[in-house]
Order: C-alpha cells, then sequence, then structure tokens
C-alpha cells in the first residue's frame, strides 16, 4: 500500500489530492526561499532567496536552478500581472516594481502620502488592473533581509496601487499583514497577519475582508483560521476557494468555510506556496532552505 503524503483531517481534501503523488525536493541551497511565481510562457518558477539578495529560477523542461538576477533589492513576494510581467515587492529597494517586456524595472509604487514604505512583502493584482499587497517591516527590522531603518510611515499597512498610479491605505489595524489573495470572485480579501514576530501574546491568524461593491475598498475583517504550527506566511487560493498556506510544519488546507480540511507535512519551515505548471496544477512550496513541489487535484488561479 502507498502511503498519502498528505493527512486527511476531512473527507472534502481528498478530492484536491492524490494519495499515490509523492512531495518532490527540486533543490535546496538557500537561505531563506520566498516568494515563488509561476510563468507560464517559460515554464520557468521564479523565486526569491532573501538573505542572499537573489531570485533564482526553476526550469520544469530540464529540473535545472540557475540564478535569474541578482543583486534584487532583497525581493520577497511575487505576482505575475496579466501581461505576464514579474512583479515583485523589493525589502531594501522598498518599492513594488516590476520587469517590463524589454527586461526593464519599472517602479511601481514607493511611497504613500509622501513617505516610503517599509518593506513591501507580498503582493496580488485584482482582474481590474490594480495591486494590492502588504507592506510589514521585516525588510528594515535586520540586517539578514534588508537594511535596518526607522519606519517612515510609522505602522504596517495593506495597500491598493490604483491603474492608474495612486496609492491608498487599505487595512491599517494588522501588526504585521504578510501574506495576500483574493478568493475567485474577489468578494473577499484574505490576508495574513504575521504580528507574533513583534508581540509573542499576538495569535498568528488569516483574516478575511469583504470587498465592498466600488471594487477598491473593504469592510471590517473577520477572523478566518488561527495557526497551532508557527505563523501563516505566504499562500494561494485555489479555483475552488480552498486556501493553501504555508506553516512552521507544512502546508495547511482549509475550505471556504474556514475549516482545515488537511495538511501536508514538510521537513522544513514553509515561507509561500504557488500552484504552476501548464495545467497549474502543481504546488511548488518554499521551504526555508529548499524548493518542493506535489501535484494536486486542484488548480491555481490563472495569474498568481
Amino acid at each position: 500500500m502507498v502511503e498519502s503524503p498528505h493527512i486527511v483531517l476531512d473527507p472534502r481534501f481528498n478530492a484536491l489530492i492524490f494519495g499515490h503523488t509523492k512531495l518532490e525536493k527540486l533543490w535546496t541551497g538557500a537561505r531563506w526561499a520566498e516568494g515563488p511565481a509561476y510563468l507560464p510562457a517559460a515554464r520557468h518558477l521564479i523565486f526569491s532567496d532573501i538573505p542572499n539578495d537573489r531570485l533564482l529560477r526553476f526550469n520544469e523542461d530540464d529540473n535545472t536552478i540557475s540564478v535569474f538576477l541578482t543583486p534584487c533589492g532583497h525581493q520577497n513576494g511575487h505576482t505575475v500581472d496579466h501581461e505576464g510581467r514579474l512583479v515583485a515587492c523589493e525589502h531594501s529597494g522598498r518599492v513594488v516594481s516590476r520587469i517590463e517586456h524589454d527586461g526593464t524595472h519599472k517602479v511601481l509604487a514607493s511611497h504613500y502620502q509622501g513617505k516610503r514604505f517599509n518593506s513591501p512583502n507580498d503582493i496580488v493584482q485584482k482582474s481590474d488592473g490594480s495591486f494590492w499587497f502588504t507592506d510589514p517591516t521585516y525588510g528594515i527590522d535586520s540586517e539578514y533581509e534588508g537594511y535596518v531603518t526607522e519606519s517612515e510611515i510609522g505602522g504596517s499597512y495593506v495597500y491598493r496601487i490604483d491603474p492608474s498610479g495612486a496609492v491608498t491605505a487599505l487595512i491599517t489595524d494588522m501588526k504585521k499583514p504578510n501574506g495576500i489573495a483574493f478568493s475567485p470572485d474577489e468578494s473577499l480579501l484574505y490576508v495574513a497577519d504575521t504580528g507574533t514576530t513583534h508581540d509573542p501574546s499576538f495569535a498568528p491568524v488569516i483574516r478575511a475582508f469583504p470587498v465592498k461593491p466600488d471594487g477598491k475598498t473593504v469592510g471590517e475583517g473577520k477572523l478566518f483560521c488561527t495557526c497551532d504550527a508557527g505563523l501563516y506566511d505566504g499562500f494561494r487560493v485555489d479555483t475552488k476557494g480552498n486556501i493553501w498556506t504555508s506553516t512552521g510544519v507544512g502546508v495547511y488546507t482549509y475550505a471556504p468555510d474556514g475549516t482545515l480540511i488537511g495538511k501536508t507535512p514538510v521537513p522544513e519551515i514553509v515561507g509561500n506556496v504557488t500552484f504552476g505548471g501548464p495545467k497549474r496544477n502543481r504546488l511548488y512550496i518554499m521551504g526555508q532552505t529548499s524548493l518542493y513541489s506535489i501535484f494536486v487535484n486542484t488548480q491555481g488561479p490563472k495569474y498568481c
């Protein structure tokens, strides 16, 4: 009998996995691996090795790893925009940037009300072309993932970049907003809060914020889930509305109603995940020092 790599906690999880697939360790050698983004045209996965200030590229065709960009402003989270361009959150650059089709580097946003961002962390694009991103202080807290300095803004917020370039603060009551993603219909914005890194009494959570009818603002956030193993960092939502999130012991999967339905143990702290492959059914998992993947019976969104 083949032993499943997953732990099923709710029958709904069985429909999302294959019991015979295996967790594959594809590469190791990072100090802190983060920010995966899949580029379909090239069949490449781009991800960050933040302390080493480099982006790495995994080629699905031959399973090779190469350096994509270094230095890179200690980039953390990424997304792929609707034109297939790589959009980045830069810790030491303290900006949201994009690599254009011709390879040039363009800054999409750098300030809020005349003050520099802390260290943009994770980002997602909405169907209207706007970008929504988190801005905790991890890139300015130490010399390990950026450069030590004081926050000019004085808080850690969630922002929206309008297609016009205007920046608005959407959520200002979180301690350290981190991972971010929309529900499939964009009616909810999910945001992880890793504030326990600065306040041990604070529980690591994911909150769900209703997106208002204007599509540009959110209502009051509600608790979606609380982590019992380390922190929620980065996560992705599949096309069925399930959340696949990093934890200290692997990947946890939550149904849209907030029920923890399954776990995928990983032998390292997990920092982030994303879906890739031609069918978007390969879950890429960023362990602390290593890249893993496993095929699942669901798909990620077209852009993530």
